[in-house]
């Protein structure tokens, strides 16, 4: 932070100038020096590193780290890419970099069940998640109160009768999202299998919320599925969306102890309880710039 001190009459009134910050994510296979070529080129472009997290997988030697840092205003965003493009070539790294913070525009899709996205729009309200909410859509109109209390644009894109019915329903959804310009999509408890053709545009900026303790129960029903098998902890499952049903990499997950006391419609609502805090924990990873995937894993920081 820059302060600069002025003097208005015999009051001296102190402006401050704040830095902006930025986020790299890098992954690369694991060599000695690393961090010291990343710290060296923050230093390089007068940056100053206020958090950095790193973290090694021995099993196959690959290296992932997060450094947040602050850079002159006069620094471009693409200048400091184009200028750790170079590191990155040499350690054979992957990487991203953004500025924080920025609220990525932001499409919440849901069906019926309206608590994961009710709760969306809540924190987005009083500012806990960082996302500027341009849209709900569904495939049924339940939701439609909902964003309107909330001032919200509500799309309907229902299914119909036919044999096209969920092509069109899919193209019509691909095409809408598209000029809505968004940068993340949220399924919220939206109830319909997404073609891998939509999904792949939109790989890594889309994240669902299953209602299970993945990879146990996959697909519809999975509360009725956990009663009938007996368990004794339900879990909710956030991932970001793939070709493969509920297969995604996983985000963020929880669980909550229940026991041969509660029915179906207990389990429903202690889980319901897990889907609207981890859906919310996992966005927040995402749009923090926490989350690097490698595989069909992730690893998400601090």
């Amino acid at each position: 932070m820059l302060c600069k001190q002025e003097v208005v009459g015999s009051i001296p009134i102190v402006s401050t100038t704040v830095n902006p910050t930025a986020v790299l994510l890098i992954s690369c296979p694991d060599r000695q020096g690393i961090v010291a070529a990343v710290a060296t080129w923050v230093a390089s472009v007068g940056g100053n590193i206020v958090h950095a997290e790193q973290h090694t997988d021995d099993s196959d030697a690959m290296f992932f780290q997060r450094v947040e840092f602050t850079h002159s205003a006069t620094v471009s965003l693409d200048t400091l890419n184009d200028g750790f493009a170079a590191v990155a070539a040499n350690w054979n790294m992957q990487f991203t970099l953004s500025e924080l913070p920025r609220k990525p525009r932001t499409a919440i899709l849901c069906s019926k069940h309206l608590h994961c996205v009710a709760d969306l729009l809540a924190r987005t309200t009083y500012g806990d998640l960082g996302l500027d909410v341009v849209a709900v859509v569904s495939n049924h109109e339940d939701a439609s109160p909902l964003a309107n209390s909330f001032g919200l644009p509500f799309y309907h894109v229902p299914v119909s009768d036919g044999s096209n019915g969920r092509a069109e329903q899919e193209e019509t959804l691909s095409n809408l999202l598209d000029a809505l310009g968004v940068d993340l999509v949220v399924l919220a408890r939206y109830m319909l299998v997404l073609p891998p053709a939509l999904v792949q545009p939109w790989k890594g900026r889309m994240i669902n919320i299953h209602h299970s303790f993945l990879p146990a129960f996959i697909g519809a029903n999975p509360y009725r599925q956990a009663h009938d098998r007996g368990v004794k902890v339900i879990g909710a499952t956030a991932h970001y969306v793939s070709d493969v049903l509920d297969e995604g990499p996983i985000i963020a997950q929880d669980v909550a102890a229940v026991s041969h006391r509660d029915n179906v419609a207990d389990l429903t609502r202690k889980g319901r309880d897990l889907e609207t805090v981890v859906l919310a924990r996992a966005v927040r990873a995402h749009v923090e710039h926490r989350v690097l995937t490698f595989g069909n894993r992730t690893v998400v920081f601090g």
